[in-house]
């Protein structure tokens, strides 16, 4: 998984309440897999989490429990991974088990933001385990657990068990909705293969196309025209598109995404994308793209966490490889004109 001299890889764990986060852990953790991991956990209130839950005698658990993740993570997370740090060598990996009232944002945020942080460890992914029975429920009352799905790279639809196949196609479309880019598992107890959850390299900026080439492809049918698609038109409808797949709109979260046949002129591109950082920031969870700058051999990659942006330039454009530019935007009530106006402003 990883050799000492290389950043230690970090997989975030979220999911609202009772959802199965612990159970997915317990599955990792005492697997034979002959990985070692350090556990940090969080939950809600004074209170840490009962150890008896984290299995694995050999396991580091580490607990943040001075109250919720969303307010004090930052300031924890950094203290204890650069604590970890000074026992590389020890564990293979590390796992974040955060709050299930918890955006994941402040987490991978902070793999961004701290230097020290950024040189020994790097975000794998975001996995979030939703309640297919509660899902539907929670996601009228809860932001929280819209923000779980909406930031996910990888999504354990789980209690699958627990509810019909009209039920279950229904929690489907309506995740969808939301993020239609995550990979998804349905899973009873979280009986799920361990390298779909840990190793993704989901928020590996090298690597991120090499393992999702498609990763700003969605289903033919959600095609509005060729330059972009979208998942929400505002008013809570939905679609049968006759494959028994409903396609819903969701009123609050979207994605849109957009395209470019050929190159982007960097001058225009990096203002603009600044400029959507700051300004629209506060209701972005995720964005990112692929980029063909103007008279540039290499591909540009970025992604945004909220107001923080990351992005450089990584392999070449293959030859018989098409130059093309394609971004994607998750977030809350996003301006879908505006930001497809700024976009394509940007052709080279």
């Amino acid at each position: 998984m990883t050799a000492t001299n290389e950043k230690i890889p970090v997989t975030v764990l979220t999911g609202y309440l009772g959802a199965g986060k612990t159970t997915l852990l317990n599955r990792i953790l005492t697997e034979d897999h002959g990985h070692k991991f350090a556990v940090i956990v969080n939950e809600f209130g004074e209170i840490g989490i009962d150890n008896d839950l984290i299995v694995g005698a050999d396991e580091e658990v580490f607990e943040m429990n001075n109250g919720c993740i969303c307010c004090t993570v930052r300031g924890d997370l950094i203290r204890i991974i650069e604590g970890l740090m000074k026992r590389k060598g020890k564990f293979d990996a590390i796992l974040v088990e955060t709050t299930g009232l918890a955006d994941p944002a402040p987490v991978a945020q902070t793999f961004f933001v701290d230097q020290d942080v950024q040189d020994e460890a790097r975000l794998d992914a975001v996995v979030t385990v939703a309640d297919a029975k509660w899902l539907a429920e929670r996601l009228k009352d809860a932001p929280e657990a819209k923000n779980q799905i909406a930031f996910a790279d990888v999504i354990l639809l789980n209690k699958q068990d627990l509810v019909s196949p009209e039920e279950l196609r229904e929690v489907e479309a309506r995740i969808r909705a939301i993020n239609p880019y995550a990979k998804l598992h349905k899973t009873s107890r979280c009986d799920v293969p361990l390298d779909a959850v840990l190793g993704r390299n989901a928020f590996d900026l090298d690597r991120i196309l090499e393992i999702e080439p498609d990763f700003l492809e969605v289903d033919d049918h959600d095609h509005h025209d060729h330059d972009h698609h979208h998942h929400d038109h505002g008013h809570g409808h939905h679609h049968d598109h006759g494959h028994g797949l409903k396609h819903y709109h969701d009123e609050d979260m979207q994605s849109v995404s957009f395209h470019i046949d050929g190159d982007v002129d960097p001058h225009r591109f990096m203002p603009w994308i600044n400029h959507i950082a700051q300004t629209e920031g506060p209701s972005l969870l995720r964005y990112k793209g692929i980029l063909a700058f103007k008279d540039e051999p290499k591909r540009f990659v970025f992604q945004g966490v909220h107001m923080i942006l990351d992005g450089d330039l990584q392999r070449d454009w293959k030859s018989g490889e098409k130059r093309e530019s394609k971004i994607v935007f998750i977030g809350r009530k996003l301006d879908e004109e505006m930001l497809r106006e700024g976009f394509m402003a940007c052709k080279a």
